[in-house]
């Protein structure tokens, strides 16, 4: 029972007791008995409205627990007429008003993060308080590729990709981190407060282009400074060895032979440097491509045909695995085809180089298909020589899985697509296989 039920219980009860009492008056002073019991009606009248008055501070504090429970903050507490009761009623309007510009600022700034967070670049990883994940952002998603990932810790998927490197990550640093393909991260993980307890999160930025973009500038200046140092020199070189060759008569039959094969031998070998110079200085005074319409599908038949000869000599099988119909892209077909001839080339070596180590047969597949808005061009071949080197490390200067090799082809591979923007990737399938995949963007026809 209610307090107002209650307290009107109490009323009646005592007029009704009061009543009862006046009775005794009826017959020994009728007036009297009419007079109390008009007296007890306007008591009981007065009691009621008094009470009615005294309670309702408690109905507006019970519609204002209902206004908070509802979170209706833009409602508002009409006046009562009662002074003492409108204070009351500003002051809880005054709360509402102040609870919902609150909420609206935080809605407003909960927008903006969700937004933000959605647009920026960098993954963004957030934990709830016992460390599994309660937020991802769609860069994130990208980035790790996690399925239904919301309430499970970064340890749910084992050992993959850089997971463990990011849960091993103390809070308040800062880290360089590398993926199994060789592509460089910087990682941080920090916390924030959330209802008194903290929690973590993690930002993550893919610096593989950047620093790629930095490696590039300064092999560029590298190679020009060697290029201008030693061209001079070996021209310089040359020159004196020419002159040398008129001494050769001064000497007697046996020395003359002995000193020609010897200064023969020096110059043999100042070319070879010479020309070993000019081949990283194509690569860096490469023009920019001029982007035409063409087929890529008739460039790689071009390239078969080259390559089918020299492949059925060695015993390696080169074909078409997958040749779908698919629009003409916009690159340059020159440094295009030079791009695809060295990767042809590396992977004719690749499968030599196996069946020299005993490996029987061999075979390199050309894949051309659509996917979504992109053409994919996969060369596969039985090779598999990356080893233990992670990929993208062979598209740098000096290095190379091939004995002997400088590293200049698949620096000169990379240099084309990069300026084209088309993306790349070489890694091992798993199967015994090495992949070089290649995305054309921008299926349009032309």
């Amino acid at each position: 029972m209610t307090l107002r039920w209650r307290l009107g219980a109490y009323l009646v009860a005592l007029h009704l007791a009061l009543f009862g009492v006046t009775i005794y008056l009826f017959r020994q002073n009728f007036a009297l008995f009419l007079g109390i019991e008009l007296a007890l009606l306007a008591s009981l009248a007065c009691g009621i409205f008094l009470v009615r008055g005294a309670l309702r501070p408690l109905e507006y504090t019970a519609r204002f627990r209902d206004l908070l429970e509802d979170e209706d903050y833009a409602a508002r507490l009409v006046d009562s007429k009662l002074p003492e009761l409108d204070e009351l009623v500003r002051l809880f309007n005054t709360m509402l008003s102040t609870l919902y510009q609150e909420r609206l600022a935080l809605g407003e700034q909960r927008g903006f993060l969700d937004s933000l967070l959605e647009a920026t670049p960098s993954a963004v990883v957030v934990f709830d308080y016992d460390g599994h994940i309660s937020l991802m952002n769609a860069s994130a998603h990208a980035l790790l590729g996690l399925v239904d990932a919301r309430g499970k810790p970064l340890s749910h998927w084992g050992n993959a990709g850089l997971l463990p490197q990011l849960n091993a990550l103390p809070l308040g640093e800062s880290r360089l981190l590398t993926d199994g393909e060789g592509r460089r991260y910087r990682a941080q993980r920090g916390q924030f407060h959330d209802r008194g307890f903290a929690r973590h999160f993690l930002l993550v930025d893919e610096l593989t282009a950047e620093l790629e973009s930095s490696e590039r500038a300064t092999y560029d200046k590298l190679i020009r400074v060697l290029a201008h140092e030693v061209n001079n020199t070996v021209a310089a070189t040359g020159s004196v060895l020419d002159s040398l060759l008129f001494y050769q008569s001064q000497l007697t039959e046996r020395d003359g032979a002995d000193f020609s094969t010897a200064i023969v031998a020096v110059k043999r070998r100042n070319i070879s440097l010479g020309e070993f110079i000019e081949r990283f200085t194509r690569v860096i005074k490469m023009p920019q491509p001029e982007l035409r319409p063409a087929s890529v599908a008739a460039m790689m038949d071009d390239i078969l045909w080259l390559n089918r000869e020299q492949c059925k000599r060695l015993g390696i099988e080169i074909a078409w695995q997958q040749r779908d119909e698919v629009p003409l892209q916009r690159f340059d077909s020159h440094l295009m085809e030079q791009a695809l001839l060295n990767i042809v080339k590396n992977a004719v070596e690749a499968v030599e180089a196996s069946q020299a180590e005993g490996a029987a047969g061999g075979y390199i597949h050309f894949s051309l298909a659509r996917q979504g808005d992109q053409v994919r061009l996969a060369i596969t071949d039985s090779g598999n020589r990356l080893g233990e080197l992670p990929a993208r490390q062979l598209f740098t200067p000096f290095v190379s899985t091939k004995k002997g090799g400088q590293g200049i082809g698949l620096m000169f591979v990379r240099e084309v697509l990069m300026r084209h923007a088309f993306p790349y990737r070489l890694a091992a399938t798993g199967a015994g296989e090495t992949q070089f995949e290649i995305f054309f963007t921008g299926t349009k026809r032309v």
